[in-house]
């Protein structure tokens, strides 16, 4: 979603995040801005086929079949490339629990969160993950030290997540535990991030493989879990079920293989920008496809909670990074004397 270059991007249907891939060995016949603005409107509409998928379907159901689906058309890919799955049964408990975290866990959170709460918002949600990501960074990856200006970022970023949530209002007429969902979906997606990096990093497993070993790991996760909680449907109303399908085979499956293609061809710092557009068009899509009511603090909190995670994903410039570590020579020489 091989070894971590730096925190992806956070859309609703990663899987893995983007791993260091192998150069490309050709030019993509289709320019990479017309594959970046496709990923962006496939991840941004993923949220309004979650809403109407569990029109149809309970939210543990919507999840099995995102995941079939994008399962099934990974498996495509990795066999059209003639891809090995891992062999080590410590990488494949890695995968499992990385799984539960980038998959099983948040989607269906985020299906459980929309049977109460507007795309739009859980849109909006997804967009906290740099956030949270930056903040579990400081505790668990050690060479992943915050600057001030990335700090500054985590700080605007939760003042636009209460403005968005209209904090001073007392979260009046918001669905709290569904709200809640939404975040915790977007909490597990940054704890999935630090797990993948801090233990299948070095692997020598391909991303694609990786991640389409981790979508069947989450599908068999959800093949035990959903029939204790739901019942067979009896029905397959079509808009719900080509919106499951949709969300599985596009949002699961082909904007994977499109983000490891602009990963490759443009690098992870160019390729992560689509998180800034995902909440974007899900609130475009939500207001104009379902009719969903926005208030102002909603396109407002989204505005700043962007510009904070622009900030944490920051790097310093070479000049101040070179002179950040002479002062921490410097003090390193004067603590020893």
């Amino acid at each position: 979603m091989s070894a971590p270059c730096q925190q992806p991007a956070a859309p609703p249907a990663a899987s893995v995040p983007p791993l260091t891939p192998a150069p490309a060995t050709r030019r993509p016949a289709v320019d990479w801005r017309i594959r970046f603005a496709a990923l962006s409107l496939i991840w941004g509409f993923s949220f309004l086929l979650i809403k109407v998928g569990t029109q149809g379907f309970a939210p543990f159901q919507v999840t099995l079949g995102r995941l079939l689906a994008g399962t099934a058309v990974l498996a495509v890919a990795m066999a059209m490339r003639r891809e090995r799955l891992p062999r080590s049964a410590r990488t494949w408990g890695h995968i499992t629990v990385a799984a539960f975290f980038l998959n099983a866990l948040p989607f269906s959170l985020f299906s459980y969160a929309e049977l109460t709460i507007p795309s739009t918002l859980a849109g909006i949600c997804n967009a906290t993950s740099p956030l949270w990501g930056m903040a579990l960074s400081v505790v668990a990856l050690s060479e992943d030290r915050p600057t001030r200006r990335r700090v500054a970022g985590l700080g605007v970023g939760f003042l636009g997540v209460l403005t968005v949530l209209g904090a001073w209002q007392g979260f009046s007429g918001l669905d709290l535990p569904g709200t809640g969902m939404a975040l915790l979906a977007s909490f597990s997606y940054a704890v999935g991030w630090i797990y993948v990096r801090r233990t299948l990093a070095g692997t020598g497993s391909s991303t694609l493989t990786l991640t389409g070993s981790q979508l069947f790991i989450g599908t068999l996760q959800l093949a035990l879990v959903t029939p204790v909680f739901t019942s067979a449907p009896d029905t397959f109303p079509l808009l719900p079920t080509l919106s499951v399908l949709a969300l599985g085979a596009l949002g699961t499956g082909l904007a994977v293989l499109l983000q490891y293609g602009l990963v490759q061809e443009v690098g992870p710092t160019t390729g992560q920008m689509v998180t800034y557009f995902i909440p974007v068009i899900a609130t475009a899509a939500g207001v104009a496809l379902l009719g969903e009511q926005l208030t102002w603090n909603t396109p407002v909190g989204a505005v700043i909670v962007l510009a904070g995670a622009a900030l944490t994903q920051s790097r310093p410039s070479a000049t101040t990074a070179a002179r950040t570590r002479t002062t921490g020579d410097r003090t390193k020489r004067l603590s020893r004397t």
